[in-house]
């Protein structure tokens, strides 16, 4: 018998997954490939005390910045937060909870939860604040942190496209680390921009099998924002540049 992973709207695929006090995992690399429906759909449950696991926090009013506004989040585990004023205002406060890691470390403490790697050593942070009450060894002759890997309760992630089976595939940037942590929790919800029928992905394009997704929600009208705009300024440009590129007068000899 066939498994329906479809659901119709991210409140749907989140019903009865959510609870006060549990692990989230919320994909993407700044803006890029963020679960914004998913999150808003975590927002409007009202579950609280989470601790979410997340290279970045969003900006103010965006992403997981959303639950943040409405305080929903108890601790932040991730590598780069320097864009959200209330992430800044709350933890200043003593309102928020943060374990910083250097963004390969976090990487890889996801990629070894989906493998089943209780801990690792890396020779990053080793001697500052990144290695205080953690164990460390020599190997060689050079020193290293263990670090724990981390699996959630629940990872909510975005993709490009999938098929109803669940296999995924990722567009660029937002192949950061959606792929890890959708094999690193007991149950995966993705958003996909573009959902196709099992066999029209090619295998070799597939990123993450189907077999660690659970629940799939399609989404209509992907938004996708910017976090920092950038504009390069038109160079100026002289009469005699310009008129390089007029239109040839007809029957003129370079319009033959």
């Amino acid at each position: 018998m066939a498994i329906n992973k479809v659901y119709p709207d991210a409140r749907a695929a989140l019903d009865g997954l959510l609870r006060d006090g549990m692990m989230l995992m919320s994909g993407g690399f700044g803006l890029c490939g963020i679960p914004s429906a998913l999150i808003d759909a975590i927002r409007d449950s009202g579950v609280k005390n989470l601790t979410v696991i997340s290279n970045n926090a969003g900006i103010d009013g965006v992403g997981l910045g959303v639950l943040l506004d409405t305080r929903q989040i108890k601790k932040m585990i991730s590598s780069y937060v320097g864009e959200n004023k209330t992430f800044m205002q709350q933890y200043l406060a003593g309102e928020l909870e943060i374990e910083f890691n250097p963004q390969g470390t976090l990487a890889e403490r996801i990629r070894a939860g989906g493998a089943g790697i209780p801990a690792f050593f890396t020779p990053t942070g080793y001697g500052t604040a990144v290695a205080e009450g953690k164990e460390t060894r020599d190997f060689d002759g050079k020193h290293y942190v263990m670090e724990r890997s981390l699996f959630a309760d629940l990872a909510v992630i975005h993709a490009w496209k999938a098929d109803t089976e669940g296999n995924l595939v990722f567009r660029k940037t937002a192949r950061n680390f959606n792929p890890n942590m959708a094999t690193a929790a007991r149950v995966c919800v993705v958003e996909v921009e573009h959902l196709v029928e099992p066999g029209q992905i090619d295998p070799d394009h597939i990123d993450t099998p189907g077999i660690y997704v659970q629940r799939i929600v399609k989404l209509e009208h992907p938004v996708k924002r910017i976090e920092q705009l950038t504009l390069r300024k038109r160079p100026e440009v002289t009469p005699a540049q310009a008129s390089e590129f007029e239109p040839a007068a007809a029957g003129s000899e370079s319009a033959g």
